[in-house]
């Protein structure tokens, strides 16, 4: 199930990327020759006016086949020039290129905002005048080898109570957890904590020292997280503001990990690919549809910046492409253009291979 669930959410994202780049090529009076569902090779197809719309054996995303997008002689010199890609203004190219991108951006926004109307998870005091149900204190990550992971506590369970010596409560916040680590010296604390649909659990955890003469902590990080049900208009709003962070924070974290790559640092251990994302997927459904839209949208939005990464066979390859032909005042040589795309499509299969081979080892 979690597989099909996954496979329907990638193919739906895509087929909205994919149906930006068409529409947009539509609307600019480009002949769009194909729009795939899946990728090659085909099953069947049916042709509606100039378009065959395809049906392909592998459910992984979807495609549109663009009349001169590839630059041959056909596009470029035959019959039916003037409906080519090739032949349009620069302004038009590059409107068609990023609309694949921005139709990621606008679900991603629509899904956010249709889960805040139904109800999501939001810190205490993120959004003003909010009235949040159900607020608990959850767990929000665990770091390696401390108390906490050791113990068994994982990200996105709810601490309930707090225990230590002759002292105890079920009044628990951030300030009353960190009181009660701090004043233990050390000494074990007892942890009371719900993890999903199971019921109350309880584990003993001896707090560390971050640094010599430092504070003691169990190497986690807590926030107060409630659910945010807001009118239609407060909704659309605070969808847009997480589309932005969202968009923000996989920028930062993708232009860190390029960095740590040239440096020799990099790993595989914080990219998730297609295996990762099934059991992702799993966890989401559990939850409930709302998180599974609220997963769908990060995905969605994880699509479009990457998409605008300048590497080539990715729009924001064939983007900077097109901004050295405006600068150079001249088209690039269709050959290298092609060649450096067909590169570049080799090696994003050969990263998404690695990465998958990366998942399944985790597996074990």
């Amino acid at each position: 199930m979690n597989i099909l669930i996954f496979i329907i959410i990638l193919l739906v994202l895509v087929l909205v990327h994919e149906a930006g780049h068409f529409f947009t090529a539509k609307k600019f009076g480009i002949r769009v020759d194909e729009f795939g569902f899946g990728f090659p090779p085909k099953l069947f197809g049916k042709k509606f006016g100039e378009t065959e719309y395809t049906v392909n054996l592998l459910p992984i995303g979807g495609f549109v086949k663009i009349f001169g997008e590839d630059p041959n002689d056909e596009n470029t010199n035959g019959p039916d020039r003037e409906r080519s890609f090739v032949h349009k203004p620069k302004w038009q190219q590059a409107i068609i290129l990023f609309a694949g991108v921005l139709a990621n951006f606008l679900l991603a926004w629509l899904l956010f905002s249709v889960g805040f109307m139904s109800g999501l998870p939001a810190s205490v005091g993120s959004i003003p005048d909010a009235n949040l149900e159900n607020v608990n204190l959850v767990v929000l990550s665990v770091a390696e080898n401390s108390p906490a992971q050791k113990a068994g506590l994982k990200s996105g369970d709810k601490i309930i109570s707090i225990k230590s010596g002759a002292d105890a409560t079920s009044y628990v916040s951030p300030e009353t957890i960190k009181s009660f680590i701090l004043e233990s010296k050390g000494k074990e604390i007892e942890l009371g904590y719900i993890r999903g649909q199971e019921g109350e659990k309880l584990i003993k955890v001896t707090p560390w020292q971050e640094l010599s003469g430092g504070h003691y902590s169990i190497g986690i990080s807590m926030d107060q997280i409630g659910i945010a049900k807001l009118p239609l208009f407060t909704a659309f709003k605070e969808g847009a503001l997480l589309t932005f962070y969202m968009a923000k924070g996989t920028l930062s974290g993708l232009f860190n990990l390029i960095i740590e790559s040239l440096k020799g640092k990099g790993s595989f251990e914080s990219i998730t690919g297609p295996v990762g994302m099934v059991g992702i997927v799993g966890d989401a459904y559990k939850f409930g549809f709302v998180y599974l839209m609220s997963f769908a949208a990060l995905i969605s939005v994880n699509l479009g910046i990457i998409n605008l990464l300048p590497f080539p066979a990715l729009d924001g390859g064939r983007l900077f492409f097109l901004l050295i032909e405006k600068i150079k005042g001249s088209p690039l040589n269709p050959k290298f253009a092609n060649t450096a795309n067909m590169i570049g499509f080799g090696i994003l299969i050969l990263l998404m291979l690695v990465v998958t081979y990366h998942d399944v080892i985790k597996l074990f």
